[in-house]
């Protein structure tokens, strides 16, 4: 009897371990807006660079689509695709997210120099645009007055002819948007806050194993230092100090 129930919970001890070890998927399939030096369309950029050596020394294949940043989170929801990148946390429903964030974005306002400079505790006070997925009503304190806009083309005309006080994003993105400015000494850019950045994955077995891997091997990679150099290398600051 008793050499049968050792026999029976060595048995259960093997299944568990067979579960517990369950093996990897051999790719991720990650999906993301195009962002300069971040998520270069030619797979290059700082996020694409860290995700690789997150995934491939332990055997998963990084595999990556750019498309708009809406029809990104919608692939990922459908199981479509494993994650996105550049999701604020929580920000959308229905996503499963990972512990550690792999970067955070500089908010800014950008607006007129003509207006006052906005802080965190008056941002609220102002008539508010920003590209629509981004949900900063969520991370920003009491925003009262705030537009979603399908495409960043007409930000610059709607401060100039007032039908906006500020537009909310990320400082990459208003100084590439200042770029295309006549008169850039006619606006300002004030630093918010910084938010983390995380991958949302689709909330699925094989979307919380992967999510469980990204956040075991950032512990590993944090801790050791060797992402430090990366940031350093795209002349972004470190997220992990």
């Amino acid at each position: 009897m008793r050499t049968w129930l050792c026999g029976l919970l060595l048995g259960m001890l093997g299944w568990t371990t067979v579960l517990a070890g369950e093996p990897l998927p051999d790719r991720i399939r990650m999906v993301s807006e195009v962002w300069e030096d971040h998520t270069n369309a030619d797979g290059t950029g700082l996020a694409w660079e860290l995700l690789r050596e997150v995934f491939e020394p332990v055997g998963v294949k990084l595999e990556y689509r750019s498309m708009p940043y809406t029809r990104s989170t919608g692939l990922v929801l459908r199981g479509d695709a494993d994650a996105w990148v550049g999701s604020y946390l929580n920000e959308v429903e229905g996503a499963f997210y990972p512990r550690w964030h792999y970067d955070a974005d500089r908010i800014c306002a950008l607006g007129l120099k003509d207006k006052p400079a906005p802080t965190l505790e008056t941002i609220g006070d102002y008539r508010l645009v920003w590209l629509r997925g981004y949900e900063y009503q969520q991370y920003l304190p009491n925003l009262k007055q705030y537009q979603e806009i399908q495409r960043s083309g007409s930000i610059l005309a709607m401060l100039a002819y007032g039908h906006a006080d500020y537009y909310l994003d990320a400082q990459t993105e208003i100084e590439e948007l200042l770029e295309q400015a006549k008169d850039k000494d006619a606006y300002r850019v004030t630093r918010l806050t910084l938010l983390p950045l995380y991958l949302g994955f689709t909330d699925s077995p094989r979307g919380r194993q992967l999510a469980a891997l990204f956040d075991r091997r950032m512990a590993e990679l944090v801790r050791s230092g060797r992402l430090r150099p990366m940031f350093e290398r795209w002349k972004q600051p470190y997220p992990f100090d």
